[in-house]
């Protein structure tokens, strides 16, 4: 006996396997056969495998298995009459050919050895199979180096071939170069879709990440290794190599957008409104003009630090009239200018942010009258319909207008009467008419 058998032989009797008494367990059923193979990165190969092999599985007695990397069977091809004659010890869909589930077989030991093996019939441990040799190559993830599964060729015992082997060999390396060029062509397709937004960071360190940690695309290139160890998430991050960075999903799926965490001023979303019919937003190091709504999106949400449902957040910018998708486009396309600092379930701001209107909200009661109009070029985003922002902007003016007139002092009044905002303000005019006389 090989050692290399033997060997697993032991490791099959460790695993309470009864080599008279035992077959494969039959773990999947078709329903989660066919969720499997959908997911599965081995579907995009299975049917170059098959044209592959077309002349070995047209031979009587040949037939073809691909397994995951558990050792489960999810495709398999071959004549009718060999299929059903395999399904007698269990070589059907579904099945669990590990060593753990079946004893050394071509699939369960070449998965255990990490290499292409073949088991030639009594060397199986199973007695019910020794009929057959299996020989298997596992397949690896070309871009991770992960296992993926299995492809396996089981014939008759006395129709054996020493080349079969170094066929199943050159089969699995013929699957990983074609798994490597489809991920270079998602890669290549992930930075067209995206390399815009890519670009807006042109000057910062900056990368496009696949959700599982495959660098696309660097800039400047070396920033990052070619491969993030882990798995990513949004928000802020560090990575192993000790990098902070801010990391924005593009897509339920990924890809990520990941940016160099530089300053902390940097880290602060910061908007300003009042005196403006479009607000100006400086986030990560760059500077915004604002549309009108995206204007008022973002004043509602930074005066709502809580976050607002989106029912609640529609009648705020568009009243009872609005309508869902139109929010929920308008938030995608604020989503392209915040990114990760755009939070939904309810729709927030995350992180530190500053608004001017919500400073001054705050120093009306604390600073001098002449500070605060030095601080109050004009109301909220004065030509604003969204009634949101016609509360917020009604309420502030009058709680500075207040101030001013409690506070009595000529000179503030003065100013604030030629103020485009204060001119026709006719309280102010009888206060300032009381105080002179």
């Amino acid at each position: 006996m090989r050692e290399t058998i033997r060997d697993s032989w032991q490791r099959s009797r460790r695993h309470g396997i009864r080599p008279d008494r035992h077959l494969p367990p039959i773990e999947l059923h078709d329903d989660l056969v066919g969720d499997l193979r959908r997911e599965h990165p081995l579907a995009r190969v299975w049917p170059m495998l098959c044209d592959t092999m077309r002349s070995v599985t047209s031979e009587p007695g040949n037939l073809i298995f691909a397994s995951d990397a558990d050792g489960r069977l999810l495709w398999m091809d071959g004549s009718n009459t060999d299929l059903r004659r395999a399904e007698r010890v269990n070589l059907v869909l579904g099945a669990r050919w590990s060593e753990e589930a079946a004893g050394t077989s071509g699939v369960g030991t070449a998965l255990a050895l990490r290499r292409p093996f073949q088991v030639q019939g009594a060397e199986h441990y199973l007695s019910a199979v020794t009929a057959y040799t299996c020989t298997a190559a596992p397949i690896r993830d070309p871009m991770t180096g992960a296992s993926l599964g299995t492809i396996d060729l089981t014939h008759a015992t006395k129709h054996s071939d020493a080349m079969v082997l170094s066929l199943m060999t050159t089969v699995a390396r013929l699957a990983e170069a074609e798994l490597r060029t489809i991920a270079l062509q998602q890669q290549a397709r992930t930075h067209a879709r995206y390399g815009e937004r890519l670009s807006r960071w042109s000057g910062t360190h900056s990368a496009l990440v696949t959700a599982d940690g495959q660098v696309v695309h660097a800039a400047p290139h070396g920033w990052l290794p070619a491969r993030l160890p882990a798995a990513l998430d949004e928000g802020q991050l560090v990575l192993p190599t000790g990098q902070a960075v801010i990391a924005e999903r593009l897509a339920p799926g990924g890809p990520f957008l990941l940016v160099a965490h530089e300053t902390d001023a940097d880290q602060v979303l910061s908007l300003e409104a009042l005196g403006r019919d479009r607000a100006r937003l400086r986030v990560a190091g760059m500077t915004h003009e604002l549309g009108g709504r995206h204007s008022e999106l973002l004043t509602v949400l930074a005066a709502n630090p809580g976050g607002l449902g989106a029912d609640e957040l529609r009648r705020e910018v568009y009243g009872d009239a609005g309508k869902a998708v139109t929010l929920r486009a308008e938030l995608a396309r604020l989503r392209s200018v915040l990114g990760h600092r755009l939070a939904s379930e309810p729709y927030r701001l995350t992180g530190q942010v500053a608004a001017d209107f919500l400073d001054l909200d705050a120093a009306v009661v604390r600073d001098a009258p002449s500070t605060l109009l030095d601080r109050y070029p004009g109301p909220l985003l004065p030509k604003s319909a969204a009634p949101g922002v016609v509360m917020l902007r009604a309420r502030l003016h009058e709680r500075l207008r207040a101030r001013l007139l409690a506070a009595g002092d000529v000179d503030t009044l003065l100013r604030w009467l030629n103020t485009r905002h204060g001119r026709a303000d006719a309280e102010v005019i009888r206060s300032l008419d009381r105080l002179h006389g």
